[in-house]
């Protein structure tokens, strides 16, 4: 399992190179100014220079905070700065919130590179910085991406079982898996009928972890994950350019570990219920069809229009397993739809509940955090486009309702459990486009703003 380098951060500032933000209207020293405007520096987002300090070594280094600097854009830091040890010159609030996005910044997925351990950019801790849960924020972050980018033979369900009971094992939760055609005789019939075309080395399983669930005077939370380690698409096979990144449709499950892992070593008084579905939707003549009515842990039975929505499935089994926790909280992370980016793009994942203050405490986290979310309407009028003649709902919605994204979510609203509240995070998981803090591949969306929420809704002890 992925941890940052705790070296990253460090109390020690003996020889600490000061990092300067500076907007366009920003007062600097004459000899800076000039040595800034000499190498085109405007205090432009994104800009870096390094200002010698006469001996070949350097005195400072200006970043450009833009208009109005975003503590997230020392992400870039890691990557823009040459091998060394720096401080952060800001406000002690922007200065906090720089050095975690800074850790998340630090983050490289080079698992199958052959080169040495390279130099890294270290950063002094900001006074009032609590090292300790920057960096378990970070590693939960950085977890969650290395999962997401770990190609799919080398990530599959027993692979992401491993780490749930290494999570377990680490916390002291417990941690129950169910198999294979086990899964018919536990009543996960959804789940089975998904994943029951892969080879048998990658059979589909739920798996559950507990935490504190002794603690009856304690709220109950429930963390649900999408698990599909692969997806061709099954029977209505994907085109080649929709198959190529579908190692990341399994990261919901890397979401729902990574914050579960997050929670537990916080220590948020909680009782905690963490829920997986992996399985690989694969192609075999097993496999399920369209057409197919699927039986669900809920009772309803679901007709199966198109094999390439298969998420919702395994996702339908795993909340109502959730909902017989009776839980206060639920929330489910999901890559379910692509027309939630055609909405929102890749950067904003949609947020779905209908509890306004729940919906208000997501939202003003994820301002506060930088980790952004949009509330999209569970809009009443679409469930009309779930029905069909001979079963209770069906998978895929009908064409006059449009909206995929909103149709998927009143689906899973129709398992989501009955107790407490609901929310549901339809996220990319991913990075399409290559820029320094921000790399191609794996990313960690709605996992930081659900954190804090949480922690302010569950004050740790």
């Amino acid at each position: 399992m992925s941890v940052l380098h705790p070296d990253l951060l460090t109390t020690e500032a003996e020889g600490a190179i000061p990092v300067r933000f500076v907007g366009p209207d920003d007062q600097m020293d004459p000899a800076v100014r000039g040595w800034a405007e000499a190498n085109a520096f405007k205090g432009k987002s994104g800009q870096v220079l390094p200002v010698p300090d006469g001996p070949g070594g350097v005195a400072a280094v200006l970043v450009g905070a833009g208009e109005r600097f975003d503590p997230m854009s020392a992400r870039a830091l890691s990557a823009k700065l040459p091998p060394g040890l720096y401080r952060l010159e800001a406000g002690p609030e922007d200065a906090r919130r720089a050095a975690l996005a800074f850790l998340l910044g630090a983050y490289v997925f080079d698992r199958y590179k052959a080169r040495p351990e390279r130099d890294r950019v270290r950063l002094v801790a900001p006074e009032g910085l609590d090292v300790e849960a920057a960096l378990r924020i970070g590693a939960a972050c950085a977890l969650a991406r290395e999962m997401i980018d770990t190609p799919a033979a080398d990530m599959g369900p027993l692979q992401i079982e491993t780490i749930a009971r290494e999570i377990a094992t680490a916390s002291g939760a417990t941690a129950t898996v169910i198999t294979g055609e086990a899964l018919l005789e536990e009543n996960y019939p959804a789940v089975h009928a998904v994943g029951r075309a892969a080879a048998p080395h990658r059979s589909p399983r739920v798996i559950e972890l507990g935490w504190n669930l002794d603690r009856a005077d304690l709220p109950l939370v429930a963390l649900v994950g999408k698990g599909v380690v692969f997806d061709s698409g099954g029977l209505d096979i994907k085109a080649a350019a929709g198959m190529r990144n579908m190692k990341k449709d399994m990261g919901g499950a890397a979401h729902a570990l990574a914050l579960g892992r997050l929670v537990m070593q916080t220590g948020l008084p909680v009782r905690l219920v963490v829920l997986v579905a992996a399985v690989e939707n694969a192609i075999s003549a097993d496999a399920f069809r369209p057409g197919d009515i699927l039986n669900s842990r809920k009772g309803l039975t679901i007709e199966i229009g198109n094999t390439d929505a298969e998420g919702r499935l395994i996702l339908a089994d795993i909340l109502t397993r959730a909902g017989e926790h009776s839980p206060n909280l639920t929330l489910d992370f999901a890559t379910l739809t692509g027309a939630a980016r055609v909405a929102l793009g890749p950067e904003l994942p949609p947020l779905y509940t209908d509890d306004e203050a729940l919906a208000a405490d997501l939202l003003e986290a994820a301002r506060d955090v930088g980790d952004p979310l949009w509330r999209m309407p569970l809009w009443p009028g679409y469930r009309a486009a779930l029905e069909t003649e001979i079963a209770d709902l069906r998978n895929d919605s009908a064409g006059w309702a449009q909206a995929g994204s909103v149709t998927a979510a009143l689906f899973l609203q129709k398992f989501a459990p009955t107790t407490g509240t609901w929310a549901h995070m339809d996220i990319f998981a991913w990075n399409p486009r290559a820029r320094p803090g921000w790399p191609e591949g794996g990313e960690a969306q709605a996992l930081r703003a659900c954190f804090e929420m949480l922690s302010r809704r569950f004050a740790a002890t």
